[in-house]
């Protein structure tokens, strides 16, 4: 990667809570499908043939992968956000979440006028408050992340499915940070429905998916109206089709679909527990070597008592979180991200609702990736930046040239 001081540095990618780049495999995959792509379900030629039977495969990859029951669909969505935006047109009555949650799994509901529990300061008095809660007035659904996309830390599910079940709700995950770092059994842990992202499981081609229960989906609305959600229309009258087809009108993405299964095969042929081991080691490598930074200090809902994914939340005190995102990727080639991380209530709770700076790792992170970020960050603390930046936190001058096929006018803009 170019840098602001002149010359190069092999990138540090330390941001894949956000989005993962593609496993070779995937793109493989994607290579081999991209000669044959064609419609799905309605050709009769060779290539729709394939096509509809890839895109069908998909669905069992899927579904296999997170341990589905044997009745549960399998819903090719566009991401995480929208496969909750459609459950949410489906759930039968009141829904309840805490307020620690991804914006893609509060706002769906807050719509709909659910009920937010606040997280407590320990984790056993939060799932508590949300017994009592659900105990106070039923409700039809809970709804809760796998891993917190701001902390990294763990719920835990089969616990969280028999205090629903327990109630009479349903449950739904938010596993756009679990699915990518921890095996999901949906059916050993009671988990009613689970939907993440291919952008986040190293097949950044456009689809996610929401797995779970049939019945809510066959009784809602179609999610869009159009070809291949129907099974009969006249002028006056549509029969709609059950699920997966009802919510999934137009031509689907089939690629997507392909390179998300790709990726399910590939990370299910890890050996049990291989990814989890490595990457804890490679957490506790970058927790304790921030702990021996001064003016450094890690954001936790729970503080030592949540297991974790890789992914670290991080505030330094003399710098905006702006600023030291820039400065590691402009002098450093390191990438991270700063923000709120489209999680505002948590970073009220945590950080007063300021900036901080979270660095994610991935299955191709390594030691040496934690110790050049630990590094960066010890000199700019003793050193500060050797670059200028602005009041936005943006190198200025950045001398820094895109690559041709990218376009020179960029708009910056910085998502919550």
């Amino acid at each position: 990667m170019p840098l602001v001081t002149g010359g190069t540095a092999s990138y540090v990618n330390v941001d894949h809570a956000a989005s993962t780049p593609a496993l070779q495999a995937v793109a493989d995959r994607v290579a081999e499908v991209l000669p044959l792509y064609a419609s799905v379900h309605r050709g009769a030629g060779y290539a729709s043939v394939v096509c509809t039977a890839a895109y069908e495969a998909a669905r069992v990859a899927v579904a296999t992968f997170v341990g589905a029951r044997a009745d549960d669909v399998v819903q090719v969505v566009r991401n995480t956000t929208d496969a909750l935006n459609l459950l949410a047109t489906a759930v039968p009555g009141e829904v309840v979440h805490l307020d620690a949650e991804h914006h893609a799994n509060l706002l769906p509901w807050q719509a709909r006028g659910a009920r937010a529990v606040a997280a407590r300061p320990t984790l056993a008095a939060t799932l508590g408050a949300l017994e009592a809660e659900l105990a106070r007035r039923p409700a039809a659904l809970l709804a809760v992340t796998g891993a917190s996309n701001v902390t990294g830390e763990l719920l835990p599910l089969d616990v969280l499915a028999a205090l629903a079940h327990r109630h009479g709700a349903r449950i739904a995950v938010d596993g756009a940070q679990l699915v990518p770092h921890r095996r999901v059994d949906l059916a050993a842990l009671g988990v009613d429905y689970l939907a993440f992202s291919g952008h986040k499981l190293y097949a950044p081609y456009g689809a996610g998916v929401l797995v779970g229960r049939r019945d809510w989906l066959d009784a809602a609305p179609p999610y869009l109206a159009g070809g291949g959600a129907v099974r009969r229309v006249t002028v006056g009258r549509t029969t709609w089709a059950a699920t997966p087809a009802r919510h999934e009108a137009g031509t689907p993405n089939v690629v997507g679909a392909v390179a998300l299964a790709a990726a399910c095969e590939a990370l299910a042929a890890l050996p049990a527990g291989a990814l989890a081991r490595r990457e804890e080691a490679l957490r506790d490598r970058l927790v304790d070597g921030l702990a021996g930074i001064d003016g450094i200090r890690t954001l936790a809902i729970w503080p030592g008592e949540a297991e974790a994914i890789g992914l670290v939340t991080f505030v330094v005190d003399e710098y905006p979180a702006e600023l030291v995102a820039q400065y590691l990727s402009a002098e450093r080639g390191i990438g991270v991200r700063d923000g709120r991380f489209c999680a505002h209530p948590l970073l009220d709770r945590l950080h007063g609702g300021a900036t901080a700076v979270r660095a994610s790792l991935g299955i191709g992170s390594t030691a040496t990736d934690v110790d050049r970020l630990l590094a960066a960050l010890r000199a700019l603390v003793t050193e500060g930046p050797t670059w200028s930046y602005d009041d936005e936190g943006l190198p200025s001058p950045d001398p820094r040239a895109l690559p041709a096929w990218a376009s020179a006018d960029v708009v910056r803009r910085r998502c919550g």
